[in-house]
Protein backbone atom coordinates (compact mmCIF):
# COMPACT_ATOMS: atom_id res chain seq x y z
CA UNK A 1 0.00 0.00 0.00
CA UNK A 2 1.03 3.33 -0.91
CA UNK A 3 2.53 5.91 2.05
CA UNK A 4 -0.59 8.36 2.30
CA UNK A 5 0.20 9.48 5.44
CA UNK A 6 3.19 9.30 8.38
CA UNK A 7 1.79 9.45 11.70
CA UNK A 8 3.75 11.97 14.30
CA UNK A 9 5.35 11.21 17.92
CA UNK A 10 4.69 7.36 17.47
CA UNK A 11 7.04 6.52 20.07
CA UNK A 12 6.03 9.33 22.30
CA UNK A 13 2.36 7.91 22.05
CA UNK A 14 3.38 4.43 22.78
CA UNK A 15 5.17 5.28 25.97
CA UNK A 16 2.80 7.72 27.26
CA UNK A 17 -0.49 5.53 26.40
CA UNK A 18 1.27 1.89 27.21
CA UNK A 19 -0.46 -0.17 24.49
CA UNK A 20 -0.86 -3.82 25.79
CA UNK A 21 -3.20 -7.19 25.32
CA UNK A 22 -6.20 -6.38 27.53
CA UNK A 23 -6.42 -2.51 26.92
CA UNK A 24 -8.77 -1.04 24.59
CA UNK A 25 -7.90 2.29 22.97
CA UNK A 26 -9.93 4.99 21.01
CA UNK A 27 -8.46 6.09 18.48
CA UNK A 28 -10.66 9.36 17.91
CA UNK A 29 -9.15 10.68 14.47
CA UNK A 30 -7.65 7.25 13.12
CA UNK A 31 -7.17 8.29 9.54
CA UNK A 32 -4.57 6.04 7.69
CA UNK A 33 -4.54 3.57 11.06
CA UNK A 34 -0.67 4.77 11.23
CA UNK A 35 -0.91 5.40 15.36
CA UNK A 36 -3.88 2.51 15.43
CA UNK A 37 -0.95 0.22 13.66
CA UNK A 38 1.32 0.87 16.87
CA UNK A 39 -0.94 0.11 19.17
CA UNK A 40 -2.23 -2.57 17.31
CA UNK A 41 1.19 -4.58 17.07
CA UNK A 42 1.75 -4.17 20.98
CA UNK A 43 -1.76 -6.44 21.37
CA UNK A 44 -4.51 -3.44 22.38
CA UNK A 45 -7.92 -3.23 20.86
CA UNK A 46 -8.85 -0.42 18.92
CA UNK A 47 -11.88 1.56 18.01
CA UNK A 48 -11.00 3.56 15.07
CA UNK A 49 -13.34 7.01 14.21
CA UNK A 50 -13.19 9.06 11.35
CA UNK A 51 -15.56 11.27 9.84
CA UNK A 52 -13.71 10.97 6.36
CA UNK A 53 -15.06 7.99 4.70
CA UNK A 54 -12.16 7.93 2.44
CA UNK A 55 -9.39 7.82 4.36
CA UNK A 56 -11.63 5.49 6.53
CA UNK A 57 -11.24 3.23 4.07
CA UNK A 58 -7.49 3.17 3.52
CA UNK A 59 -7.32 2.48 7.24
CA UNK A 60 -9.35 -0.57 6.71
CA UNK A 61 -7.09 -2.00 4.16
CA UNK A 62 -3.85 -1.58 6.00
CA UNK A 63 -5.27 -3.19 9.52
CA UNK A 64 -7.79 -5.79 8.34
CA UNK A 65 -4.89 -8.29 9.40
CA UNK A 66 -5.95 -7.72 12.75
CA UNK A 67 -8.83 -9.06 12.23
CA UNK A 68 -12.03 -8.53 15.20
CA UNK A 69 -9.10 -6.20 17.32
CA UNK A 70 -10.06 -3.14 15.28
CA UNK A 71 -13.45 -1.44 15.04
CA UNK A 72 -13.37 1.33 12.55
CA UNK A 73 -16.36 3.38 12.59
CA UNK A 74 -17.45 6.75 9.96
CA UNK A 75 -18.47 9.58 12.68
CA UNK A 76 -17.43 12.25 14.18
CA UNK A 77 -15.28 12.57 17.24
CA UNK A 78 -18.18 14.25 19.06
CA UNK A 79 -20.10 11.32 18.88
CA UNK A 80 -18.39 8.84 21.10
CA UNK A 81 -20.46 8.72 24.20
CA UNK A 82 -22.95 6.94 21.32
CA UNK A 83 -20.79 4.79 19.43
CA UNK A 84 -19.17 3.51 22.64
CA UNK A 85 -22.57 2.49 23.50
CA UNK A 86 -23.79 1.11 20.47
CA UNK A 87 -20.68 -1.27 20.77
CA UNK A 88 -21.66 -1.90 24.23
CA UNK A 89 -18.13 -0.27 25.81
CA UNK A 90 -18.52 1.33 28.76
CA UNK A 91 -15.45 2.48 29.63
CA UNK A 92 -11.77 1.98 27.25
CA UNK A 93 -8.14 2.41 28.54
CA UNK A 94 -7.02 5.22 26.79
CA UNK A 95 -8.21 7.65 24.36
CA UNK A 96 -5.48 9.14 21.15
CA UNK A 97 -6.62 12.60 18.75
CA UNK A 98 -4.15 13.60 16.14
CA UNK A 99 -5.50 16.75 15.14
CA UNK A 100 -3.90 17.36 11.64
CA UNK A 101 -4.83 17.06 8.51
CA UNK A 102 -3.58 13.66 6.58
CA UNK A 103 -1.18 13.62 3.46
CA UNK A 104 -3.92 11.98 1.71
CA UNK A 105 -6.54 14.85 3.02
CA UNK A 106 -4.07 17.74 1.70
CA UNK A 107 -3.09 15.35 -1.62
CA UNK A 108 -7.16 15.06 -2.60
CA UNK A 109 -8.99 17.31 -4.90
CA UNK A 110 -11.18 18.78 -1.98
CA UNK A 111 -9.86 22.10 -1.59
CA UNK A 112 -7.98 21.68 1.80
CA UNK A 113 -4.73 22.80 -0.18
CA UNK A 114 -3.32 25.54 -1.74
CA UNK A 115 -0.78 24.10 -4.19
CA UNK A 116 -3.68 22.65 -6.89
CA UNK A 117 -5.71 24.25 -8.28
CA UNK A 118 -9.47 22.48 -7.54
CA UNK A 119 -12.81 23.13 -6.24
CA UNK A 120 -13.71 24.93 -2.91
CA UNK A 121 -14.81 21.93 -0.29
CA UNK A 122 -13.08 21.53 2.40
CA UNK A 123 -15.31 19.56 4.22
CA UNK A 124 -13.63 16.52 5.86
CA UNK A 125 -16.83 14.61 6.05
CA UNK A 126 -18.45 14.59 2.68
CA UNK A 127 -22.08 13.96 3.75
CA UNK A 128 -22.14 17.50 5.10
CA UNK A 129 -23.62 20.56 2.92
CA UNK A 130 -21.73 23.17 4.03
CA UNK A 131 -18.59 24.11 1.90
CA UNK A 132 -15.57 26.66 2.05
CA UNK A 133 -17.21 27.83 -1.33
CA UNK A 134 -20.15 28.47 0.42
CA UNK A 135 -18.77 30.38 3.16
CA UNK A 136 -16.69 32.44 0.98
CA UNK A 137 -19.65 33.60 -1.50
CA UNK A 138 -22.53 33.76 0.89
CA UNK A 139 -20.98 35.54 4.47
CA UNK A 140 -20.87 38.94 5.13
CA UNK A 141 -17.30 40.57 4.56
CA UNK A 142 -17.39 41.50 8.32
CA UNK A 143 -17.69 37.53 9.32
CA UNK A 144 -15.29 36.54 6.79
CA UNK A 145 -12.57 38.96 8.42
CA UNK A 146 -13.73 37.63 12.19
CA UNK A 147 -13.05 34.10 10.89
CA UNK A 148 -9.75 34.89 9.47
CA UNK A 149 -9.04 36.64 12.48
CA UNK A 150 -10.11 34.32 14.99
CA UNK A 151 -8.83 31.18 13.40
CA UNK A 152 -6.19 32.33 11.22
CA UNK A 153 -4.30 34.55 13.42
CA UNK A 154 -3.66 36.50 10.13
CA UNK A 155 -3.03 40.32 10.89
CA UNK A 156 -4.49 41.25 7.34
CA UNK A 157 -7.54 39.76 8.22
CA UNK A 158 -9.18 42.96 7.30
CA UNK A 159 -8.08 43.56 3.66
CA UNK A 160 -8.14 40.13 2.83
CA UNK A 161 -11.95 39.90 3.57
CA UNK A 162 -12.59 42.80 1.53
CA UNK A 163 -10.83 41.36 -1.40
CA UNK A 164 -12.98 37.81 -1.20
CA UNK A 165 -16.36 39.74 -1.50
CA UNK A 166 -14.86 42.20 -4.18
CA UNK A 167 -13.70 39.27 -6.56
CA UNK A 168 -16.85 36.89 -5.75
CA UNK A 169 -17.90 34.80 -6.89
CA UNK A 170 -15.16 32.17 -6.26
CA UNK A 171 -15.17 28.44 -7.32
CA UNK A 172 -11.87 26.92 -6.71
CA UNK A 173 -8.98 27.11 -4.78
CA UNK A 174 -6.94 29.35 -7.10
CA UNK A 175 -9.22 31.95 -7.40
CA UNK A 176 -9.43 31.96 -3.47
CA UNK A 177 -5.71 32.60 -3.12
CA UNK A 178 -5.54 35.31 -6.07
CA UNK A 179 -8.56 36.98 -3.93
CA UNK A 180 -6.01 36.65 -0.87
CA UNK A 181 -2.91 37.89 -2.74
CA UNK A 182 -5.27 41.13 -3.52
CA UNK A 183 -6.01 41.53 -0.28
CA UNK A 184 -2.75 41.85 1.28
CA UNK A 185 -0.89 45.40 1.32
CA UNK A 186 2.57 45.27 -1.01
CA UNK A 187 5.83 44.77 0.85
CA UNK A 188 3.73 42.88 3.98
CA UNK A 189 6.08 39.51 4.64
CA UNK A 190 5.49 36.51 6.26
CA UNK A 191 7.47 34.24 8.40
CA UNK A 192 9.56 32.39 6.57
CA UNK A 193 8.56 29.00 5.41
CA UNK A 194 4.52 30.10 5.55
CA UNK A 195 3.24 31.16 2.18
CA UNK A 196 1.03 34.11 2.51
CA UNK A 197 -2.34 32.19 2.00
CA UNK A 198 -1.62 29.38 4.93
CA UNK A 199 -3.57 31.20 7.49
CA UNK A 200 -6.64 32.02 5.68
CA UNK A 201 -7.15 28.46 4.05
CA UNK A 202 -6.53 27.10 7.56
CA UNK A 203 -9.57 29.51 9.32
CA UNK A 204 -11.57 28.41 6.16
CA UNK A 205 -11.19 25.05 6.86
CA UNK A 206 -11.80 25.14 10.45
CA UNK A 207 -14.87 26.76 10.12
CA UNK A 208 -16.63 24.89 7.51
CA UNK A 209 -15.97 21.61 10.03
CA UNK A 210 -16.42 23.69 13.43
CA UNK A 211 -13.25 21.69 14.48
CA UNK A 212 -12.55 24.12 17.71
CA UNK A 213 -15.98 24.25 19.07
CA UNK A 214 -16.21 20.35 18.29
CA UNK A 215 -12.79 19.73 20.08
CA UNK A 216 -14.04 22.00 22.92
CA UNK A 217 -17.02 20.19 23.89
CA UNK A 218 -15.51 16.56 23.01
CA UNK A 219 -13.16 16.63 25.49
CA UNK A 220 -15.17 16.68 28.59
CA UNK A 221 -17.18 13.71 27.02
CA UNK A 222 -14.10 11.39 26.02
CA UNK A 223 -13.16 12.01 29.40
CA UNK A 224 -16.44 10.62 30.90
CA UNK A 225 -15.38 7.60 28.63
CA UNK A 226 -12.46 6.77 30.59
CA UNK A 227 -11.79 4.17 33.78
CA UNK A 228 -9.72 5.37 36.25
CA UNK A 229 -6.23 5.43 35.31
CA UNK A 230 -7.11 6.06 31.40
CA UNK A 231 -4.90 8.17 29.90
CA UNK A 232 -6.12 10.88 27.33
CA UNK A 233 -3.56 12.02 24.58
CA UNK A 234 -3.82 15.03 21.90
CA UNK A 235 -1.51 15.97 19.50
CA UNK A 236 -2.39 19.10 18.17
CA UNK A 237 -1.20 21.67 15.46
CA UNK A 238 -1.61 25.10 15.78
CA UNK A 239 -2.00 27.22 19.06
CA UNK A 240 -5.57 27.84 18.98
CA UNK A 241 -6.18 23.86 19.38
CA UNK A 242 -3.32 23.19 21.86
CA UNK A 243 -4.68 25.91 24.28
CA UNK A 244 -8.57 24.15 24.09
CA UNK A 245 -6.36 21.12 25.05
CA UNK A 246 -4.34 22.87 27.85
CA UNK A 247 -7.16 24.60 29.11
CA UNK A 248 -9.87 21.58 29.45
CA UNK A 249 -6.88 19.20 30.82
CA UNK A 250 -6.24 22.28 33.70
CA UNK A 251 -9.73 22.47 34.42
CA UNK A 252 -10.08 18.95 35.19
CA UNK A 253 -7.43 18.79 36.91
CA UNK A 254 -9.06 21.18 39.21
CA UNK A 255 -12.04 19.40 39.57
CA UNK A 256 -9.95 16.46 40.30
CA UNK A 257 -10.81 14.33 37.29
CA UNK A 258 -7.69 14.56 35.84
CA UNK A 259 -3.42 14.00 36.79
CA UNK A 260 -1.74 16.31 34.32
CA UNK A 261 0.95 13.78 32.91
CA UNK A 262 2.88 16.68 31.07
CA UNK A 263 3.53 19.83 32.20
CA UNK A 264 4.97 21.41 28.75
CA UNK A 265 3.48 19.50 25.77
CA UNK A 266 5.94 16.67 24.03
CA UNK A 267 7.01 18.27 20.71
CA UNK A 268 9.15 15.81 18.33
CA UNK A 269 12.59 14.98 18.25
CA UNK A 270 14.99 16.34 15.89
CA UNK A 271 15.57 13.73 13.83
CA UNK A 272 11.48 13.14 13.30
CA UNK A 273 11.28 16.64 12.27
CA UNK A 274 14.07 16.19 9.47
CA UNK A 275 12.61 13.45 8.33
CA UNK A 276 8.83 14.47 8.17
CA UNK A 277 8.90 18.41 7.80
CA UNK A 278 4.72 18.36 8.44
CA UNK A 279 5.84 17.41 12.37
CA UNK A 280 7.42 20.56 13.32
CA UNK A 281 4.88 22.06 14.43
CA UNK A 282 2.99 19.15 16.96
CA UNK A 283 2.38 19.65 20.55
CA UNK A 284 1.34 16.50 22.51
CA UNK A 285 -0.36 16.43 25.49
CA UNK A 286 -0.98 13.50 28.43
CA UNK A 287 -3.49 13.41 31.16
CA UNK A 288 -4.30 10.62 33.09
CA UNK A 289 -8.21 9.55 34.82
CA UNK A 290 -7.96 9.68 38.48
CA UNK A 291 -9.42 7.03 40.01
CA UNK A 292 -12.57 7.18 42.29
CA UNK A 293 -11.65 6.21 45.99
CA UNK A 294 -14.07 4.41 47.41
CA UNK A 295 -14.43 5.29 51.10
CA UNK A 296 -14.45 2.63 53.78
CA UNK A 297 -17.71 2.59 55.89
Amino acid sequence: MDQVHTPVMVNEVVQYLVPEKGKTFVDATIGAGGHAESLLNLGARVIGIDQDEEILEIARQRLKGFGDRVILVNDNFKNLPQILERHNIKEVSCILYDLGLSTFQINSKRGFSFQSDCPLDMRMDSSLEFTAKDLVNEYPENKICQIIQDYGQERWARSIARSIVRNRPLSTTGQLVEAIQRGIPRGAKYPKKIHYATRTFQAIRIAVNDELEILDSSLTVAINGLKGGGRIAVISFHSLEDRIVKWNFFQEAKEERLRIITRKPIIPQEAEINSNPASRSAKLRVAEKVSVQLSAG
